[in-house]
């Protein structure tokens, strides 16, 4: 039998999990919702302006908006004055709706289309150019215009030759050639990295720092750049994580199910706003200061955008279950959604930390196990599974309980969300703790 791998779990989630609001919400909503708690959105991104005041960098956080669409996360980040990033016209959209500034827009994402350009260049929002044509059509909306556009040259990771992300050495080159005379502002560079080697991405800033110093020489501005995400969420304890690597089999996932490409790090000892401390404190490759000291040296600021790492602990997702079959010593629990709400299964991969069986009855919440059991889809397809892992619950689960995904608002809750099988897409609702009692309302969205 698997190992369990249970989630963190901060206080305001482990009063709601005891919370009669939880079942509540289920019985109003009549089915699957995702709930949202903004606070602890706000928390994690005073921690990360905490880190970099205390490297004396100067440094604007970015909330990347991919990560979940709720209007309350981009509704927070204008509040608090931070920067979005956004990828289409639908995203720049609700950022805007939300009270987001166009010049604390940066728009990422390759080949970008022309009127995504076009509005960005009249919002003021800074755009990472990801190819030499795309410079080029940048330029000349910006004439059409009449308008300056402010730019940042995204460069190809050398460690990562076959990203499709980014400009090679002599694209560089030839992109820093077309800029004097052109009608583009370069602000700075940009690189898409992808994994969590806090070490690989300090590597990379320095290069980017020379490389503003490059551009100066030329009389260019280039005076940021911005090193995107990639800052790893704890979800789970150490030790929990090392069983169960240590253990895990074919046989503890129904059907014998093999993940040829593997897990995401669900434990990860340097996290969030601790990984960039770690990014700022590292001596990259090729200098004698930390990136922090080149930064400062060199009068070049630092953008952050993170999206999992906000939203650490700032929602999770609740299923009711309403199936319970038996099978060769473990149970396939059917649920009232799909594994489009739970996306990591989309990648070809699993959502590891255990979920929280809530039960409908207290009085069976008095019986021990383990239970092993793995989630099944309200779907017609023999692979719509929440959960192969046969989870090991301690009380038998029942048709009526509540099962909860901690942790979710980042990437997992609505990436690959649709209406298959005309199902309704699950409500979010946006929980707030007082003294006494939680508050809740639905998430709006722009009209």
């Amino acid at each position: 039998m698997t190992v369990p791998l249970p989630a963190h779990t901060d206080p305001v989630v482990g009063r709601l999990l005891s919370d009669p609001l939880l079942h509540e919400l289920g019985h109003g909503l009549g089915g699957p919702y995702h709930v949202l708690l903004p606070d602890a959105f706000d928390a994690n991104v005073a921690a990360f302006r905490k880190a970099l005041a205390e490297a004396e960098v100067d440094g604007r956080v970015y909330f990347a908006k991919k990560a979940n669409k709720a209007s309350v996360f981009a509704e927070r980040a204008a509040t608090a004055g931070l920067g979005v990033d956004v990828a289409s016209k639908g995203e720049m959209r609700e950022a805007l709706a939300a009270g987001v500034r166009g010049g604390e827009l940066v728009v990422t994402g390759p080949a970008k289309a022309d009127e995504l350009l076009r509005v960005a260049v009249l919002h003021g929002a800074m755009i990472a150019v990801d190819a030499l044509d795309e410079l080029d059509r940048l330029d000349m909306t910006a004439r059409e215009l009449d308008r300056r556009a402010r730019v940042l040259l995204r460069v190809l990771p050398p460690d990562q030759p076959h990203s499709r992300f980014g400009l090679d050495g002599n694209e560089i080159t030839a992109a820093l050639d077309r800029l004097g005379g052109s009608a583009v502002d370069l602000e700075g560079f940009s690189f898409h990295l992808s994994g969590y080697d806090t070490g690989q991405r300090a590597d990379l800033s320095a290069v980017l720092v020379r490389l503003c110093r490059r551009a100066r020489d030329l009389g260019l501005r280039a005076d940021r750049i911005s090193i995107g995400g990639g800052f790893a969420v704890d979800y789970v304890g150490g030790a929990d994580w090392q069983r169960f690597e240590e253990s895990s089999r074919p046989e503890h996932f129904h059907a014998a199910k093999r993940f040829t490409g593997g897990f995401y790090p669900y434990h990860s000892p340097v996290a969030g706003a601790d990984a960039l401390r770690a990014v700022l404190a590292a001596v990259p490759v090729g200098e004698d200061a930390t990136l922090a000291e080149l930064l400062r040296a060199a009068d070049v600021g630092l953008l952050v955008e993170p999206g999992r790492a906000l939203l650490d602990q700032a929602g999770f997702t609740v299923f009711r279950v309403q199936g319970v079959k038996e099978r060769d010593g473990y149970a396939i629990l059917t649920v009232d959604g799909s594994s489009l709400s739970l996306s990591e299964q989309w990648f070809g991969s699993e959502f590891l930390p255990d979920p929280v069986l809530v039960p409908a009855r207290r009085e069976a919440a008095a019986r021990t196990g383990p239970y092993p059991a793995c989630v099944g889809a309200a779907t017609c397809l023999e692979s719509d599974l929440l959960t192969w892992r046969k989870i090991p619950f301690s009380t038998p689960p029942a048709v009526g309980d509540l099962l909860v995904y901690l942790n979710t608002a980042g990437y997992q809750m609505d990436s690959n969300e649709s209406p298959f099988h005309e199902l309704p897409l699950p409500p979010k609702v946006v929980v707030e703790p007082t003294a006494d009692r939680f508050r809740w309302q639905l998430d709006r969205h722009p009209a």
